[in-house]
């Protein structure tokens, strides 16, 4: 039997993972993979997708009965999505060998899955195979979903996004504005230069909230207040937000990235606002619309291919690096290193 390498959870983080000393959150080993049933794959991972929904699966103590997916138990691979290439099928006439696909193969160097649960992906010329993880993956799916379906955005609607330089802030963006043509899109991102660049995808502003004039510029850029707010920050951002909002507001509640590493999550203390307001608020996961992801995709290439939203190397932070170093890629994700989508690209 071949074998694999493996990144395994050794030990729940209370609150940011550590990659060094005496208990490390991750460790490196090794273990056997079975040749594929006629109805499997062996897959080889290319290119690892880095999301911050991974932190919310290694919690120490979470309920698995309040997850949207299975929590990773320690001694156990860490999971993640990653686009992969078929080394051998179990059945050619499902899925050629050399195929690529989207896959859940966790943080491991060759997996085997299910045929009928792969995605496969058709290469585009002049699409780097990143986006497939991005744009075009779930984080595309993502975006969409949340700002179209959740929140209900329209041509009437101001629209306001946290984490508006991440993967999928950018995309929201970009389908509130070029898509759907909101009136007003209002981004938040945490330099001038990612500003900047959140404003030529097509923001009407952006400001940083790093700044300590924050709460002034945030109330000065909602002036009349919003209909609509993407949340991918929760926290402190949201509290604020609540105050900004129209009444009956939408808000898609996406993520939460700025409690994933405290052992203390800030809590909301405009909550009031939310009565008075008369606010909808709507918490979602991609996984809810997996089943419309073919049609999302082809909507979005279209839109690509027409010129109407941007998808290029500025959409996306890949950072080659050995199989060693996939934690460390990762955790960029809580440092603001990344615009776009960051992604881990396996090298020898």
């Amino acid at each position: 039997m071949p074998s694999t390498r493996q990144w395994i959870l050794n030990s729940k983080p209370t609150d940011m993972p550590t990659l060094t000393g005496p208990n490390p959150t991750f460790k490196l080993t090794s273990a056997e993979i079975p040749s594929p049933s006629s109805s499997q794959a062996l897959v080889k991972t290319l290119m690892f997708s880095n999301d911050p929904a991974q932190r919310t699966w290694i919690v120490p103590g979470a309920d698995p009965e309040r997850l949207y997916a299975p929590p990773v138990e320690e001694g156990t691979p860490m999971a993640s999505f990653a686009l992969a290439e078929v080394v051998e099928s179990g059945s050619e006439k499902d899925l050629a060998k050399g195929s690529l696909v989207l896959a859940p193969t966790k943080w491991t160097e060759y997996s085997i899955h299910e045929i009928k649960g792969l995605q496969v992906v058709k290469p585009i010329e002049g699409l780097d195979l990143g986006h497939f993880l991005g744009a075009f993956g779930f984080t595309g799916l993502t975006g969409y979903y949340g700002i179209k379906e959740i929140a209900g955005a329209g041509k009437d609607d101001t629209v306001v996004v946290s984490g508006a330089a991440g993967a999928t802030g950018s995309m929201v963006v970009q389908i509130a504005k070029k898509i759907l043509g909101c009136k007003r899109v209002i981004g938040i991102a945490g330099t001038d230069e990612k500003c900047r660049w959140v404003e030529k995808l097509g923001a009407d502003v952006c400001i940083n909230y790093k700044k300590d004039s924050f709460k002034e510029d945030l109330v000065r850029v909602t002036e009349g207040f919003v209909e609509v707010y993407f949340d991918n920050v929760g926290g402190e951002m949201l509290d604020l937000m609540l105050t900004r909002m129209k009444r009956h507001g939408r808000i898609a509640a996406c993520g939460a990235i700025s409690n994933y590493n405290k052992t203390d999550p800030t809590g909301i203390k405009n909550f009031f606002e939310i009565v008075s307001m008369r606010l909808h608020i709507h918490g979602f996961i991609v996984l809810d619309y997996i089943h419309k992801f073919g049609d999302v995709v082809a909507e979005l290439s279209q839109a690509w291919k027409e010129g109407k939203i941007v998808v290029d190397e500025s959409m996306q932070t890949v950072i080659e690096a050995k199989f060693e170093e996939v934690p460390n890629v990762w955790m960029k994700l809580f440092e603001g290193a990344n615009t776009g989508k960051l992604c881990t690209k396996i090298v020898a």
